[in-house]
């Protein structure tokens, strides 16, 4: 089972819009994570933003590139930047992202930039 958290232990129910791009020789890229009204901001959430971990069977992917938006002094979103340094970490990445987009019935589209270029 595919999942993202915040907080160790709390599984976040937010589906986040993904936005990657990565190199032309495929060797590093980034994969930007955007939630917006996550429960991790909800004023019922008692534990704090340590990071966003994505975890499945496999193990766990982690980052500390975390960022809370505010609109109007409540907290409204959380942007996260998950940066890939190899083409194993590409790998890995996808692996996981295809197991949390089968089990929350998401699909890929491409940028027009991408299918324009193809």
């Amino acid at each position: 089972m595919a999942r993202i958290q915040f907080a160790k232990g709390m599984d976040e129910d937010v589906i986040p819009d993904v936005r990657l791009t990565r190199s032309r020789d495929g060797s590093n890229g980034t994969a930007t994570f955007y939630f917006e009204n996550p429960k991790a901001l909800s004023p019922q959430n008692t534990e704090a933003v340590t990071g966003m971990y994505l975890i499945d069977e496999e193990g766990e992917l982690t980052t500390r590139e975390v960022k809370a938006k505010f609109i109007n002094g409540q907290p409204a979103a959380i942007e996260a930047l998950y940066v890939i340094k190899s083409e194993e970490e590409w790998d890995r990445f996808l692996r996981f992202m295809d197991r949390f987009a089968e089990q929350n019935g998401l699909g890929l589209t491409q940028s027009e930039s991408e299918s324009k270029s193809e």
